[in-house]
């Protein structure tokens, strides 16, 4: 269980994020089109999973902006931003906001993927919604990067995790 803040205040998240240098856990989600995907289906790309509680928060959408610029220009790399928002709350932000480099993907459905990667809150306000977290992922599927971020409503280490992707 990982313990972190929100605006100072104690909550837990169901684990621990996946180890560096494990094979990252396999996941379904539910894509903007309403299509499920699989980690399968990034076979032999380079992965940032930025996942958040909700697209519909300040440092939520700045997360989603900032990779959107900065990640989105590597090579054989796909940034999958997830959080437990509805597939349609996702689009309509992208759109407004003129995003179109990143992949949303939704774990409203299964609700699984916040248990596999220890994001899951059990307690507090944000209780079933997802921690603000970064995990890159190589291309033979393995974690090369993890950071849960300690206070929520902070962003998270871009520099860190696209330094990870250029080292792997």
């Amino acid at each position: 269980m990982a313990t972190v803040t929100l605006k100072g205040n104690t909550i837990n998240t169901t684990g621990e994020l996946p180890a560096v240098g494990s094979k990252a856990p396999d996941f379904q989600m539910t894509a903007n089109d309403l299509s499920t995907l699989s980690l399968g289906d990034f076979q032999g790309e380079k992965l940032v999973l930025n996942i958040f509680p909700s697209i519909d928060t300040g440092t939520c959408a700045q997360s989603v902006r900032q990779f959107n610029i900065e990640a989105a220009e590597l090579e054989s790399t796909k940034v999958l931003c997830i959080s437990r928002d509805l597939p349609f709350a996702q689009a309509r932000f992208c759109a407004a906001e003129g995003i179109e480099s990143v992949i949303n993907l939704s774990d409203y459905k299964k609700q699984s993927f916040g248990k596999d990667y220890g994001v899951e809150f059990v307690d507090g306000p944000l209780e079933n919604l997802l921690s603000r977290a970064i995990v890159v992922i190589d291309e033979s599927g393995v974690v090369r990067y993890t950071e849960q971020v300690p206070e929520i409503v902070d962003e998270p280490n871009y520099k860190a995790a696209l330094e990870a992707l250029m080292d792997g």
